[in-house]
């Protein structure tokens, strides 16, 4: 059983804000609840997006939703990639 101070912030993904908003949504009509770190700045300096850089917007959830939502977001960067 986990209790609630058993569960973490995970990050599973970092992009730009549209990225980011595309998975936020992925994840959510999987029922995993989800929030995006650092979108003020994404949106503000999108020209400064660079991997972990100024403008990164990053995808967290909780570490209860982990494994699902890391394998979401592994299928989305796939799809990036094409």
């Amino acid at each position: 059983m986990t209790t609630e101070e058993n569960i973490t912030a995970v990050e599973i993904f970092t992009g730009n804000v549209w990225q980011a908003g595309i998975l936020r949504g992925l994840l959510e009509d999987a029922g995993i609840k989800v929030y995006l770190r650092d979108e003020i700045n994404g949106t503000i300096f999108p020209f400064l997006t660079s991997f972990n850089g100024a403008g990164v917007v990053k995808v967290v959830v909780a570490s209860t939703d982990y494994e699902i939502a890391k394998e979401i977001a592994d299928e989305y960067k796939e799809n990036l990639d094409k």
